[in-house]
């Protein structure tokens, strides 16, 4: 008897289905919780169905799963993966923590609600530093919108002070990007708070036509905004740098600081004094070769403000 083919099933059709299925299979994103803290890591070493004992180990078992998904075509979200947040959603919802399904139902709902990134392609040991910087991102954002959301109503005209607040910031944006010029900026606002300093970054590219609006990243605008914003409407101290960059005139730099909820300009001696002092130590630090410290510019409306 001659021997069984066991390709005997392999008709077109079979095969149509299975390139069918690997064509779906390439549109359902997939979403990979990354334990990016060897604190974390060994915090999870305590359940049993956690098998990994090394981080270091388990950062190239990820590298490598992630790498193959890319090479299937499927689209992949790291998100950043919480023990304790973890171990309060297993008991709000009454799951055995210890279980590699409770860890993936889990790791399914972070791609919407924590700190995740798309990978691209980047190397295990560039996309932690990248996911932990996210996770800064967010909670700042997120404490910023809470302080403007406690805010309260102006006593005077009852006006919400979180939204006008956001507003000012806005419109206080849009102008140190104008007064800047064309070229490239990048803004840096800091402001401290009863629990923590927030910090937010803003970039944008202008140019000299007027009519053509200034290149902002969408997330950092918002992010940068809410955090100015947390800022007037607080009220207290605070700081906003600015550092141009254009072929033509080199590196400039301009400062203000936030006064009861104004952003005040900074003399070009204020602001080197500022840039040149290391922040921890207090001791003087060298000018940069090639950058002109220059005084901040109005660019607050002078109208009443809450």
């Amino acid at each position: 008897m001659p021997p069984k083919n066991t390709r005997s099933n392999d008709t077109p059709g079979t095969r149509r289905r299975r390139s069918l299925r690997r064509t779906l299979r390439r549109e359902v994103p997939g979403t990979v919780g990354l334990l990016a803290d060897a604190g974390d890591f060994a915090a999870m070493r305590g359940y049993r169905s956690f098998t990994f004992d090394d981080h270091q180990d388990y950062l190239r078992h990820v590298d490598a799963l992630l790498r193959s998904l890319a090479a299937q075509g499927i689209h992949t979200t790291v998100a950043l993966f919480d023990p304790e947040e973890y171990a309060e959603y297993c008991a709000d919802h009454g799951l055995d923590p210890d279980t590699a399904d409770t860890r993936t139902r889990y790791t399914a709902g972070l791609a919407g609600s924590g700190a995740a990134l798309p990978y691209r392609g980047q190397p295990i040991d560039e996309l932690v530093p990248l996911l932990l910087d996210e996770a800064v991102r967010q909670a700042t954002w997120e404490y910023a919108g809470t302080l403007l959301a406690e805010a309260g109503t102006c006593a005077d005209c009852g006006e919400d002070i979180g939204r006008a607040s956001f507003e000012r910031a806005a419109d206080a944006v849009k102008r140190l990007v104008d007064g800047a010029g064309p070229g490239h900026h990048h803004l840096v606002c800091s402001i401290p708070t009863d629990t923590e300093q927030l910090v937010a970054v803003l970039h944008a590219d202008t140019t000299a036509d007027q009519d053509r609006p200034p290149r902002i990243e969408g997330r950092e605008g918002l992010d940068f905004m809410t955090v100015l914003a947390a800022g007037i409407a607080l009220g207290g101290a605070g700081g906003l740098v600015l550092r141009s960059t254009t072929e033509e005139f080199g590196d400039r730099v301009h400062g203000w600081r936030l006064d009861r909820g104004r952003l005040v300009p900074l003399s070009a001696a204020a602001v080197f004094n500022a840039y040149c002092t290391d922040a921890d130590t207090g001791e003087p630090v060298a000018p940069e070769p090639g950058v002109e410290y220059c005084p901040g510019y109005e660019v607050d409306d002078p109208g009443p403000h809450h």
